[in-house]
């Protein structure tokens, strides 16, 4: 099989199997796999899922960590055509019940400190490390062949992102994308006999996934996986392993310079050749300070999701146009339209639009009204306002979208004012992103009380206290500000908006 066939059926594994089997391709501190034992126990995970029943174009649930179980789940079902879907290990049991039935999952692959309340989650129910409800992972390979599966079909990933209102839905394209070896001349650029790549976020998030997990195991690359993050370790793997390539967040950003400066140099990170990072704005001061200490080594990045051009920028660009995300690599990639949907003009703020694939285009999986919602003659939005200059380079200057990005992690705010809305003192709620100088954004909460009840900071404890028994930790509003009313349309609906600008103002960015 050919590196280009095997790329088409999800089978580049067996490749770098035969090539180097004994060679390093997974280690997440505590356990190990080389890159024939990687794509046999695939294997054999694959022909335990279709033993189970599953089809191609079933979808198959995977809530677990950076671990090597995440990566062989992952490798079965692209081998066999399934529909992946990651989801987020930090959710609660009945937020995380509602994305694998929204996904219609027909299997769920569960780490076992994951499984409690998901035991009737999924038809076919798999616990890495077992638990009640769950057939055991080791148990399920054990039994089945480490051949290739008959007939390999490319499977598909649906992840679940932000959107304006509501719960989260799932971004679905019908044809399986592609990932080719990314060796020299690409924008990863591995070297596969040197380099090693660092998976440090959480890998069921769209970035991670496809610059560490994805890009690494296409190019027969050593992955290293964090299985949370620790910045000084992550400085020792770094130096350890001498990684070359990894993906970050402006947060993680923030953290690493927080250390001591003593801490920061006993490590060394001369091995570092390309360090991605996107998922939020980052600081200006906070880039500059990450470029002094290792160098030129940054490389930014906007995108989504849903898909639209690649827009990048190098160390050595941002430093001759800081706060640039990188430049418009074509005019028809991207546009930035007044209300009127006429372009601005250079240095004019208004909504971005990514061009939306005219090949493989993205819809919300069972929401046609979102998919028509976000789309515009050939393009897409996110929500973002911002402004090309005279030299086409793209800069992120505010959002309208109402979701909150705290540390690179969405947050819909309906969920948050649901929450809020339940507690016998509040009358309404209006859940915002405030600015926070290591977090980029923070949660917080305009309350307008019910009458007999009394603002104070009693109340507010009260409330924030009653919200963290139903919300996610990272959900929970770091603070609530009462107020005597929230602005609202004609319509009556609550302008979430101008409730956000109030905390942005005398701001050079409102994002």
């Amino acid at each position: 099989m050919g590196v280009e066939a095997a790329a088409a059926s999800g089978m580049l594994s067996a490749i770098y199997a035969a090539q180097k089997p004994d060679a390093l391709a997974l280690d997440d501190g505590l356990f190990q796999r080389s890159f024939a034992a990687l794509h046999e126990r695939a294997n054999r995970l694959a022909h335990a899922l279709r033993a189970a029943g599953l089809r191609p174009g079933d979808a198959l649930a995977l809530m677990c960590a950076n671990r090597v179980e995440f990566v062989e789940t992952f490798l079965a079902a692209m081998r066999i055509g399934l529909r992946i879907t990651p989801v987020n290990w930090h959710l609660s049991a009945a937020e995380a019940a509602y994305i694998i039935g929204d996904c219609e999952a027909k299997a769920l692959v569960c780490e076992a400190r994951f499984a409690a309340g998901l035991e009737h989650a999924a038809p076919v129910r798999v616990a890495i490390g077992g638990a009640p409800g769950f057939e055991s992972y080791e148990e399920a390979l054990a039994s089945e062949s480490a051949d290739d599966p008959a007939a390999p079909l490319l499977g598909t990933i649906m992840l679940y992102t932000s959107g304006t209102t509501g719960r989260p839905k799932g971004v679905l394209r019908r044809h399986p994308e592609i990932i080719e070896p990314q060796w020299e001349g690409s924008y990863a650029a591995y070297r596969p006999e040197i380099d090693v790549n660092l998976c440090a976020g959480p890998a069921y998030h769209a970035a991670p996934l496809l610059f560490d997990l994805r890009w690494s195991l296409a190019s027969g690359v050593p992955l290293i996986l964090q299985q949370q993050w620790d910045s000084e370790a992550v400085l020792a793997t770094i130096e350890r392993h001498r990684i070359s390539h990894c993906h970050m967040t402006p947060i993680n950003f923030h953290r690493l310079l927080a250390l001591p400066h003593e801490t920061r140099a006993r490590y060394g990170a001369a091995s570092l050749r390309k360090v991605f990072h996107g998922a939020a704005p980052c600081p200006a001061p906070v880039k500059r300070a990450m470029i002094e200490w290792w160098g030129p080594v940054l490389h930014e990045y906007y995108a989504a999701s849903e898909g639209g051009a690649g827009i990048h920028i190098t160390a050595e660009e941002w430093l001759k146009k800081p706060g640039s995300v990188g430049k418009r690599p074509s005019l028809a990639a991207l546009r930035v339209l007044r209300e009127d949907g006429s372009d601005a003009a250079p240095n004019e703020d208004g909504l971005i639009y990514l061009a939306a694939s005219g090949d493989n285009p993205f819809e919300y999986f069972n929401a046609p009204e979102k998919t028509v919602e976000a789309h515009r003659e050939g393009y897409f939005t996110l929500g973002d306002v911002g402004r090309l200059d005279e030299d086409d380079y793209l800069f992120l200057t505010g959002r309208t979208a109402e979701c909150i990005i705290s540390g690179g992690v969405n947050i819909y705010p309906q969920e948050i004012d649901d929450a809020l809305a339940q507690h016998p003192a509040v009358a309404e709620a209006c859940a915002i992103g405030a600015p926070n100088a290591e977090w980029g954004e923070e949660v917080r909460a305009c309350v307008v009380l019910r009458e007999g009840h009394a603002p104070d900071a009693s109340l507010a404890s009260d409330i924030l206290a009653f919200v963290r028994g139903r919300l996610s930790s990272f959900k929970c509003p770091r603070g609530i500000d009462f107020v005597d009313e929230l602005p609202r349309t004609s319509s009556g609906k609550i302008q979430r908006g101008l409730v956000r600008a109030r905390y942005w103002r005398d701001r050079e960015s409102a994002i």
